[in-house]
């Protein structure tokens, strides 16, 4: 390609400085402290960075969470991060992140990736204006500003960029260090195990295939195998455990119907030319923008910021402009990427186009319920290719044919959507209500089409002060539009209950109330419900135990058996189930549930409460709490076995006639499970995530029984003799005893679970 503006690759240092100076300012509002991410990134993903920090400096495992549903698999959990690098550096070295440092860390990833779309750029001669307009408007504008609570998605939308110009460098060099790279960071984004890696994937692949018809097979082949072969070693466990777990899982694969509910409205797209048009910053009761049913009908279900997509008006001037308008983009070099866009565009709008229908049938597609998440990789594309139309546009490449394509068509781009904004917004009455954003959106547009004009004329000879006024544009344009709001920033002080030393009176009086009932067989658990969406996964930072959580996967047996939502933030939301019909029920004081907190009186969220069920021991200014004085003991010694049909017994919640002191429920029993037994004595010596033992002096033998969730990945040795874990009472974990004074010992072993479960998937097959 000729270089139009020589010298303009030795401008690229400046317009990496004059991003990171521009990246700085545009997070500072979140690393200053005085807002933090909120929503998602503090209520999930907090909690779980606590936990990993916590274990890595106790030197415990993580691999097991006993603190929300009784206990998980959090090796397996996609959400985890576990596998998830930087934050797993982040604890691994800090003890005890706070706020500040766990929103760096997604800060920094989306930054990295707006800096490797820069040297993607560079690569290929790209002049750094349009460079330094798709760094910004990726890291800074589009779905990642607006859901950046979405920690994971995120995640998997920087390595996305960092991805690409790695394979990008397999093509224009080769070299087998490039395709290391590209399946290194490939896999980091595969292991968020999210749509938007999903589809990012799809965007890759396209890319690739392309490229691959025009690069000498010599030259890219081998990179190639050595990026496919680093990314399956990636990823190849973190994958195989969630494929795993999956089969074990409350999730299901989503129906037609229920994933076509997320489909992004057409009239979201207005967003990209008038940033607040349907009042998403403001209070949730101003919003008016799809998919309010009131305003555009449809059964359609989306959060307010996921119907948002702006990503600046410079960028949107010169991609609908410049790029589409101006014929920009009919060259070979962005063909993929524009390709992959339109079919990231089709696939957002869900049903709104045919096409869905046939998307949906890609293999893996019916994992994800949300065709709008599509707009995190789309307005990613659209980031590249409003800065390669700014690359052609001050490089004076862009297409000069005529008035019309020149002038007409690139005006009429910019000028019909703003109008149809205007027109939306009187059409549905709020004129008024979005006059103010239309006059800033209006304002943009007028400000950074000049902008352009003047960097066109700038960079030939002026490159530096081009790029100096296109970086202050764009910021200044992105922190006042895309700049902290309800969606994306709140104070601190409103996640004061997720601080370690939280002065938090409820929180206070269960740490309280839990030391108090603690003993040589008993560590009693709490439920929080209807208290409030920050609340659910508090146990993971205070170490107390809940029986409910917050988190999309849950164990499917766990599920059936307690009614366990994803998240229990209103009255609502706490479901009861045939065998956990109440509070007042045997699996409850199975599970040893001996406090439970509520933000209305309980009588409101379980409907079979009566006076006694529980005692009401306090209320403090978040919640009703109460005592359950039935809660068994974590650990029982069981003198007698009882054959029980589980499956049944979930169905019908019809629990035979035993007192689980004395005898254990198991899937079979032997002719001498029901004869007569001394009693004995069992005592915890220590409880960590993944290893409890257990002291127990059994005269005749028994069956001990731990009341933490069965799981088969759980083993368990009698004196260091391993031997068989039994389920028991449904969902909770036993072993046969031998007479006399032992130590048992439970391990969770999620590697050999794990190639055990592997193996018997192939068994059937094998016969």
């Amino acid at each position: 390609m000729i270089d139009r503006t020589p010298g303009a690759r030795k401008l690229y240092p400046i317009a990496v400085l004059i991003f990171a100076l521009c990246a700085v300012a545009l997070t500072w509002p979140w690393l200053s402290g005085r807002f933090t991410i909120p929503w998602d990134a503090k209520a999930h993903f907090y909690p779980q960075l606590a936990f990993l920090s916590k274990a890595l400096h106790n030197g415990e495992s993580p691999f097991w969470n006993p603190y929300v549903f009784a206990g998980s698999v959090h090796i397996a959990d996609p959400q985890s991060l576990i596998f998830t690098l930087p934050y797993l550096a982040l604890a691994a070295l800090v003890r005890d992140p706070g706020f500040i440092a766990a929103d760096a860390m997604v800060f920094l990833v989306i930054t990295l990736g707006g800096l490797a779309l820069m040297m993607f750029f560079r690569d290929r001669n790209w002049h750094p204006a349009g460079a330094l307009v798709a760094g910004l408007s990726f890291a800074f504008g589009g779905s990642a500003a607006w859901r950046i609570q979405h920690i994971g998605e995120v995640l998997s939308l920087g390595f996305f960029a960092i991805t690409l110009f790695f394979l990008g460098r397999i093509f224009s060099s080769g070299r087998w260090w490039n395709g290391v790279a590209a399946g290194f960071f490939g896999g980091l984004m595969l292991i968020g195990r999210d749509q938007i890696a999903f589809l990012s994937m799809i965007v890759l692949a396209i890319y690739a295939i392309w490229n691959l018809f025009g690069a000498p097979l010599r030259r890219v082949a081998w990179p190639l195998v050595w990026g496919f072969v680093t990314g399956i070693a990636v990823i190849g466990l973190p994958i195989a455990l969630t494929m795993v777990i999956a089969e074990q899982s409350n999730r299901v694969l989503i129906d037609f119907e229920g994933a076509a509910r997320g489909s992004l409205h057409p009239a979201a797209f207005l967003t990209a030319v008038v940033a607040n048009l349907y009042g998403v910053d403001g209070p949730l009761r101003d919003f008016w923008g799809p998919p309010t049913t009131a305003f555009w009908g449809g059964n359609y279900v989306l959060a307010r910021n996921m119907a948002e997509i702006y990503f600046g008006a410079l960028p949107v001037i010169a991609f609908l402009g410049l790029g589409l308008g101006a014929a920009s983009f009919a060259r070979r070099e962005v063909a993929p990427l524009l390709a992959a866009l339109v079919l990231m565009l089709l696939y957002a709008l869900g049903d709104f186009t045919p096409l869905f229908k046939l998307a949906f049938e890609l293999p893996g597609a019916d994992l994800f319920r949300r065709p709008a998440d599509a707009t995190f990789p789309l307005c990613a594309l659209a980031s590249i290719l409003a800065g390669y139309a700014v690359h052609l546009f001050v490089t004076r490449q862009d297409v000069q044919a005529g008035v019309l394509r020149a002038y007409v068509l690139p005006v009429c781009a910019i000028v019909l959507p703003f109008a149809g904004a205007v027109a939306v917004a009187y059409a549905k009455g709020r004129l008024a209500q979005a006059s103010v954003p239309l006059a800033i959106g209006g304002a943009c547009l007028i400000v950074s089409a000049l902008t352009l004009v003047l960097a066109r004329r700038l960079a030939p000879e002026r490159g530096l002060v081009a790029l100096l006024v296109i970086g202050l544009c764009l910021s200044a344009d992105l922190a006042i539009n895309n700049g902290p709001n309800e969606s994306t920033a709140l104070p601190p002080a409103h996640y004061e209950v997720m601080r370690r030393d939280s002065v938090n009176e409820t929180l206070a009086l269960l740490r309280t109330k839990l030391a108090e009932t603690a003993g040589p067989d008993r560590i009693d658990r709490v439920e929080i419900a209807a208290v409030g969406f920050d609340w659910a996964n508090l146990g993971l930072i205070h170490g107390f135990q809940h029986d409910l959580g917050y988190n999309p996967v849950r164990l499917a047996t766990y599920v059936e058996a307690t009614g366990a939502q994803d998240q229990v933030a209103t009255p609502e939301q706490r479901a009861f189930v045939p065998l956990f019909p109440s509070y007042r029920s045997l699996m409850a004081d199975m599970l040893g549930l001996r406090f439970i907190a509520t933000g209305v009186p309980v009588a409101e969220i379980d409907k079979k409460f009566r006076p006694g069920d529980l005692i009401e021991i306090a209320r403090t200014p978040d919640a009703y709490i109460y005592e359950n004085p039935r809660a068994l003991p974590r650990v029982l010694l069981a003198a007698k076995a009882q054959e029980a049909d589980f499956d049944e017994l979930v169905e019908s919640g019809q629990w035979p006639a035993f007192d689980p002191r004395e005898t254990v429920l198991l899937e079979k029993a032997d002719g001498d499970s029901a004869k007569s037994r001394r009693p004995g004595t069992a005592r915890i010596l220590s409880y960590e995530n993944t290893q409890v033992r257990i002291a127990v002096d059994a005269p005749d033998g028994g069956w001990l029984v731990l009341n933490d969730v069965w799981h088969p990945w759980w083993r368990v040795e009698i004196d260091g003799v391993p031997v068989p874990l039994l389920r028991a009472n449904v969902i909770f974990r036993a072993v046969a005893l031998p007479p006399g004074a032992r130590q048992v010992r439970f391990s969770f072993t999620p590697i050999a679970g794990l190639r055990e479960s592997i193996r018997d998937m192939f068994q059937p097959s094998q016969k």
